[in-house]
């Protein structure tokens, strides 16, 4: 067995760890190195979830690839990735924040993320890794396996020597952009948002999914309980056949399905598209879903949160279009990405809370933090009246001036 597993180390590509012996010792290097970079590789386009291809990491001396197919459990890992003590650096880590959720069932501790730190030193956000690198270090990295099915094996050395990549620069990226947010008084700013994003990713896992699906806010109340029935039952679909759910249903059918609540399978195959044989087969478990959402009580039907509804009225809509001018404005002094301080959402939400006189719900996000330091006060003296704005460098890319109003 020792004389196997030592013969395809031998043929694997350099830099790929493929022995469960070796994986538990790097992990070990990299808890007493405190500092990793860390990468993933994984395919979402044919199973229910994403399917973890290959790791990669680097520390200040080594620099490899781990294949979770042949090391085993990769409990050691996120045990360390969930460790206060170990720093883990990432770039757009959305996707290895929820590895680590869900298959290392524990929250990152210690991570940080370069991408969202750059969109916080310039307004380039979210900045594609080829570029950062380019932009921080002035060098160039290539992205010709993009298109690469990483589940299949083996994997060539070409393949190895690209994910390598995508770790090899991220310890030096860090260094820099740390030493940057120092001189600039942001490091606080972009640990909170680092947070903020793990919090985010988290709190998403148990956000009602029917919640997640575009345009529900359209529906009446008894059609968001036919719409969740429909989508607890896709997601079981989507489960139990190892497929993503969008392959089992599209969204836009099933918000056809919640706003017609057909009746029969006669009625529901009715609907344009809802013809095709696979559908057609799912048809009677569809009017289930339907009678179900139809017998819900009327005190249990569900309801939409002040977030989840769009613009209640012109006036709404209004003020967050000046709300955005005055954003971008002074993002572009601030020299960071708008998108990081404050989306559309954003300034609805703090248009509503500030136009409800404070009286209902939390905080919002722009009224919080370190965004109300920077923008906050900016944003609600000027719905209050308090702060007017002219124009006074056309020709600069930030031409507004705000002037407090004398009282």
């Amino acid at each position: 067995m020792t004389e196997n597993t030592e013969e395809n180390n031998q043929q694997s590509p350099a830099g790929l760890i493929t022995d469960r012996e070796e994986f538990v010792g790097l992990c070990a290097h990299m808890r007493e190195a405190g500092l990793v970079a860390f990468d993933t590789e994984f395919v979402s386009e044919y199973t229910y979830r994403p399917e973890l291809c290959l790791l990669q990491f680097a520390t200040a001396t080594e620099c490899v690839a781990v294949d979770p197919y042949q090391v085993g459990s990769l409990d050691c890992w996120w045990e360390l990735m969930a460790d206060e003590e170990t720093t883990v650096i990432v770039h757009g880590g959305q996707a290895e924040i929820k590895f680590c959720f869900d298959l290392g069932g524990s929250r990152p501790r210690n991570l940080v993320d370069v991408q969202m730190a750059e969109g916080l030193l310039s307004r380039s956000y979210p900045l594609s890794y080829v570029n950062l690198v380019n932009r921080v270090l002035g060098q160039k990295v290539h992205s010709g396996e993009t298109r690469t099915d990483w589940r299949r094996r083996p994997l060539s050395q070409k393949q190895i020597d690209y994910a390598l990549d995508d770790v090899t620069h991220l310890l030096t990226i860090w260094q820099r952009q740390q030493e940057s947010l120092i001189s600039r008084d942001r490091l606080a700013w972009v640990e909170a948002e680092f947070e903020r994003m793990i919090d985010e990713i988290s709190g998403d896992g148990s956000r009602p999914k029917w919640k997640r699906v575009s345009g529900m806010h359209k529906l009446s109340r008894r059609g968001l309980a036919t719409l969740r029935e429909l989508v607890d039952w896709r997601d079981s679909e989507a489960e139990k056949r190892d497929k993503p759910v969008r392959r089992v249903m599209r969204d836009d059918l099933l918000m056809e399905v919640a706003k017609r609540q057909p009746k029969t399978v006669g009625e529901l195959t009715a609907t344009r598209d809802m013809n095709r044989g696979d559908y057609k087969r799912c048809a009677p478990d569809l009017v289930k879903c339907v009678e179900r959402g139809l017998a819900v009580d009327e005190k249990d039907l569900p309801k939409l949160g002040a977030g989840d509804r769009p613009d209640r009225s012109q006036d709404e809509h209004v003020l967050g279009k000046l709300l955005g001018i005055a954003l971008a404005n002074r993002c572009a002094d601030l020299d960071v990405a708008m998108s990081l301080v404050g989306t559309n959402s954003d300034l609805r939400s703090l248009v509503r809370w500030h136009l409800d006189a404070h009286d209902k719900g939390p905080r919002p996000r722009l009224a919080t933090g370190w965004r109300a330091d920077v923008c906050g006060d900016l944003l609600t003296d000027l719905l209050d009246g308090k702060i007017s704005l002219r124009v006074a460098d056309p020709d600069s890319d930030h031409p507004l001036v705000f002037e407090r109003v004398d009282e």
